[in-house]
């Protein structure tokens, strides 16, 4: 059993891990301290790497529809809300500009909507073992398993539970991470911002000027983020770094002054809900395993949100972990697999601190790349490299279809219902993509299923089943790989790629398991 730790911050990485270890069969218990999911919107932008995720998990068209409308995910820059010299842009990439990388580009829904959806479907999956109102009061780690003690938050009851792993998904002041003695590195104290969460008539303020994100050029002003782009909203008003606080947060009047002045609108009707303080900071933590106990999210990394990717990150950890631990607690993989954990996901959570703390200094403002984490590149004993293969690629430096970068997009057309990419022929187990069906492979394929592990063979082109592009699969394999097969994990990312059916496909899988020396 695995005990996933839920914390006090975003529950988007726990309820994600939960929906994804009920997924591959694994029993938990997640325990949250709070009784209901957020209130405030904080996190918003789920990236296109996460909605993919969610695609496979069958949450896309959920969690799209809880987000703001497509049209609307726009940055806008101006002096205040009513600027007439406003400039607003777009992401890096706009839907249907150039190459069509993913079937399921980002989405605005914030972590009040967001966290809903997520909860629903862990308790469907894990029904009472996904136990809000719950907190760890400490744990042992004795190198077998783990056992923790929880506390009923309304009762104060207390019991022990016994579990192979402990995954700290607690937040940037885990005590999961500090119980198992592993330190956090960066600087702290980038920024100090009060988040005012109000209701105000803004939607015919902004009809022609709509967006996600509304920066403002004066100094001092922070800026809006809209939840509706109606009458919710969101107010960052940044506070001096060395002060205990410069506004009173429970002094409504002026608070409702600050959105005023801010949005450049005098008599604007404010009511304040509530607000929130908080520190931008850029750290990682020394190591994501000790021993039994497995870090994630903000746990292992705490992002600047100058970018949008601190949430997304954790995402991608909990999509990295659940297969691992699925494959190991069922024994099908030796326990160093997790080892491989700490080697993909810290160095892309590395770099993206690395790329969202230029974006924080960037004071001409930056772009929103929603495909940034579609371009992860993982290096470990859990991927076999192409023979040849030069190193020193970045975390973040895909570039086709090469071992350890997640599987090719390809638009596919006239397949069964709900196959309309690439991707959605992978999982959940492990997945050989071809791009016709051999029997030959299906034999190696059946071969290793014989062992233990989940595998199937999927092909790109079937019965009725091909490229909406023709030729677009070949082309992205590559002119050197004509004919490749694709040994795809479970959270998508290439393990192997070869063209030989007489390659022993078993113990290259055995391989990436860490059941086999190479």
């Amino acid at each position: 059993m695995a005990d996933v730790r839920a914390g006090r911050r975003r529950r988007a990485c726990r309820l994600a891990l939960s929906c994804l270890l009920s997924g591959h069969g694994v029993d938990h218990v997640l325990v949250e301290a709070r009784s209901a999911t957020s209130r405030h919107p904080r996190a918003r932008g789920v990236s296109a790497r996460s909605m993919e995720i969610f695609r496979r998990m069958g949450l896309e068209g959920a969690v799209r529809a809880a987000g703001l409308p497509a049209e609307q995910v726009h940055f806008y820059r101006g002096r205040d809300l009513v600027d007439p010299d406003y400039v607003r842009t777009g992401l890096v990439q706009e839907p249907g500009e150039g190459p069509e990388h993913t079937p399921s580009p980002g989405v605005i829904c914030s972590q009040d909507a967001l966290e809903p959806v997520l909860r629903r479907r862990a308790e469907d999956l894990a029904g009472p073992r996904i136990r809000f109102g719950t907190r760890l009061v400490s744990f042992t780690d004795d190198g077998l398993g783990v056992r923790a003690d929880l506390e009923d938050s309304a009762t104060g009851r207390r019991h022990r539970v016994r579990a192979g792993w402990l995954v700290g998904c607690d937040g940037a002041a885990s005590a999961v991470r500090a119980g198992a003695g592993i330190a956090m590195e960066g600087p702290t104290g980038l920024g100090r911002y009060l988040s005012i969460r109000f209701e105000a008539p803004l939607g015919r303020v902004v009809a022609d000027r709509a967006s996600a994100s509304y920066f403002l050029t004066v100094p001092g002003r922070g800026g809006f983020m809209a939840v509706d782009n109606d009458r919710h909203w969101i107010y960052q008003h940044p506070l001096a770094p060395d002060a205990a606080t410069a506004v009173d947060p429970t002094g409504h009047r002026l608070l409702a002054g600050l959105v005023r002045t801010a949005a450049g609108i005098p008599d604007l009707d404010v009511t304040v809900r509530d607000t929130m303080t908080w520190r931008m900071d850029a750290r990682l933590a020394d190591a994501y395993r000790r021993s039994r106990v497995l870090l994630a999210g903000d746990a292992a990394h705490v992002v600047p949100p100058t970018g949008g990717h601190g949430m997304n990150t954790g995402i991608g950890d909990a999509d990295n972990l659940a297969w691992k631990l699925a494959a190991v607690t069922t024994g099908y993989a030796g326990e160093t697999l997790l080892d491989t954990y700490e080697a993909e996901r810290r160095p892309v959570a590395r770099q993206v601190i690395d790329v969202s703390t230029a974006n924080a200094a960037n004071r001409a403002g930056y772009r929103i790349d929603d495909e940034l984490l579609l371009t992860a590149a993982y290096r470990s004993a859990a991927v076999v490299p192409d023979p040849g293969s030069a190193a020193g690629r970045g975390a973040l430096d895909a570039a086709g279809c090469r071992p350890g970068e997640r599987a090719p997009h390809v638009r596919l057309v006239g397949g069964p219902p709900g196959v309309t990419s690439t991707l959605d022929l992978v999982g959940p187990g492990f997945t050989l993509l071809a791009a016709e069906d051999d029997p030959r492979w299906r034999r190696q394929v059946e071969a290793t299923r014989q062992t233990g592990v989940p595998l199937a063979l999927r092909a790109v082109r079937t019965g009725a089943q091909r490229e909406a592009e023709p030729g677009q699969w070949a082309r992205l394999i590559g002119p050197g790989h004509a004919g490749a097969v694709l040994l795809v994990r479970p959270d998508g990312h290439i393990a192997w790629r070869g063209a030989r059916p007489t390659a022993n496909l078993t113990a290259l899988v055995r391989r990436v398991l860490a059941t086999a020396r190479p």
